[in-house]
């Protein structure tokens, strides 16, 4: 995998009136590289909403885009919270989406109605928002060419629709269409309907906010599995089915590195066990998690959730809760070394939602630990169908980005 970006140094660096609720909120902070977080849960939205905006704050004068996240009991009323959100702090510019859980700075809210917004004042010229691509084709983006062309780098914080089948290329060609182009985020994440927010409510595609190197930024990637046995060489395939691994019937291979207990019973391996497709040139040893979806035990057939091609490389791998502590805390401090000292200003961080509860226990843990490795700085984000990192869609990870 490409390296990530480290800092992108920046240079030297109206809204409306607020409603009368705003007027009371009285906690002068610097305009300039201010970020302001509040999250709450409430089954009334407009308690939820107020708690958000008592925890923000003063709302500068210049604070022109904010990050919303919702968990899936407010779905279908994003746009209310959206409007509401808009009228009470004056900004206009928004992104975020829906996930059925959320994270706020030390906090995860699972199962509940709540939600999580970060407003942040950065440089006019360093921002533009990214309306919802839903095919190839929409890939364009010739309305942003002049701006594009003043910034050799530039980071995209990303939401998609997880039930868009072009998702993973619509990845890939949004990054190789922005210069120095490098993609954060996850997809959307719902037991109902999948809202987006790209200035307005959207949806079906993919959709966000790119950042020039105006505002500096450094992101990074842990792993949720672990390779349970060594690489293999896709020798015969199909599209997402494995023929042959190492000139060998495909599900002769993946038997005996799952081992003999799970081979007697496969369906014991689902949600356990992951194809995992190593990055060429990766430096870090990065891989796809892939789910199985299917086996053929009389052509010894095994289908994953990917297309795949001959010659690639493969390797079976488990989800586990030590590994994911152990490279959670490798990422948190190879990050800290990254930042030189900076405190982060703010951050996102989407995260599967297969993590979570599921590997790091029922309280915050996974979000606490990053407030105790990197200091207590405003964050936001949600437990995704799938996050985004680079230029691909990854599965069981967590990727950080923060402002610096």
């Amino acid at each position: 995998m490409p390296a990530s970006p480290g800092l992108l140094y920046t240079r030297e660096p109206s809204r409306q009136a607020g409603h009368s609720t705003m007027s009371q909120r009285t906690q002068p902070v610097t305009d300039t590289d201010a970020f302001l977080l509040g999250h709450a849960e409430s089954p009334d939205w407009e308690k939820a909403a107020e708690l958000c905006l008592q925890q923000i704050g003063y709302v500068p004068p210049a604070a022109n885009l904010g990050f919303l996240y919702v968990t899936d009991a407010y779905a279908r009323i994003l746009d209310t919270i959206l409007e509401h959100l808009r009228d009470e702090t004056g900004i206009q510019q928004w992104i975020g989406t829906v996930g059925m859980g959320i994270c706020a700075s030390g906090k995860e809210y699972h199962d509940s109605a709540a939600m999580a917004a970060l407003i942040t004042t950065v440089p006019r010229e360093s921002f533009r928002i990214l309306p919802s691509m839903e095919r190839l084709q929409d890939v364009r983006l010739e309305e942003l060419d002049p701006w594009l062309r003043n910034s050799p780098c530039h980071l995209a914080v990303v939401h998609g629709d997880p039930r868009n089948p072009e998702i993973p290329e619509l990845i890939t060609r949004l990054a190789e269409r922005l210069p120095g182009g490098y993609l954060v985020g996850g997809l959307s994440s719902s037991r109902s309907v999948y809202p987006q927010i790209a200035e307005d409510i959207t949806g079906g595609g993919i959709s966000g906010v790119v950042f020039n190197t105006d505002a500096p930024v450094v992101t990074a990637l842990t792993q949720g599995c672990v390779p349970i046995a060594e690489q293999h060489t896709i020798t015969a395939c199909d599209r997402n089915v494995l023929i042959g691994l190492d000139d060998r019937p495909a599900l002769d291979v993946f038997y005996e590195d799952i081992g003999e207990i799970l081979a007697r019973d496969p369906n014991r391996a689902a949600g356990y066990i992951f194809a995992g497709l190593p990055i060429p040139g990766s430096d870090t040893g990065d891989y796809l998690v892939r789910n199985l979806v299917g086996l053929d035990p009389e052509q010894k057939l095994l289908a994953i959730g990917d297309l795949v091609e001959k010659g690639q490389t493969i390797q079976f791998c488990r989800r586990d809760g030590r590994a994911a502590w152990e490279d959670l805390r490798r990422m948190l401090q190879q990050l800290k070394q990254r930042l030189r000292g900076r405190t982060p200003k703010g951050g996102v961080y989407y995260t599967c939602l297969g993590r979570g509860q599921e590997l790091f226990g029922e309280d915050s843990e996974e979000l606490r630990t990053i407030r105790q490795e990197l200091g207590d700085f405003p964050l936001v984000g949600f437990f995704a169908n799938g996050e985004i990192s680079c230029n691909r869609l990854y599965g069981y990870t967590g990727v950080l980005t923060v402002f610096v």
